[in-house]
């Protein structure tokens, strides 16, 4: 299994579209294509303009094929250029891959 850790650094003020677009459209386009998440954080201390997730995959190859099938897909395209009709909601996206190490209950 492979774990990705995405930080989405938020244009100041747009928190609420960002949590309304996961809410309503993204997660519905992430189960459309196959992405499986495994939850959402926000810092209770910390930088209040950061969202965090995390998605998991079976292998690079299902990671490649729905991520690659999610970005093209132009339903999800339209949906996203609408939510930024007032301006971009993300300004900064930041993603790594972990993969488990032998001793971690998250294999």
């Amino acid at each position: 299994m492979l774990y990705e850790w995405r930080v989405y650094e938020v244009v100041p003020g747009r928190m609420g579209a960002l949590h309304a677009r996961f809410q309503n459209i993204t997660l519905k386009f992430f189960e459309k294509h196959g992405i499986k998440v495994v939850g959402f954080w926000e810092a209770v201390i910390g930088a209040t303009n950061t969202l965090y997730y995390m998605l998991v995959w079976e292998n690079m190859a299902q990671r490649e094929k729905a991520w690659n099938s999610f970005q093209s897909d132009p339903d999800w395209t339209r949906a996203r250029q609408e939510t930024e009709k007032d301006g971009p909601i993300v300004q900064r996206v930041v993603n790594t891959l972990l993969s488990p190490t032998p001793y971690s209950s998250m294999r």
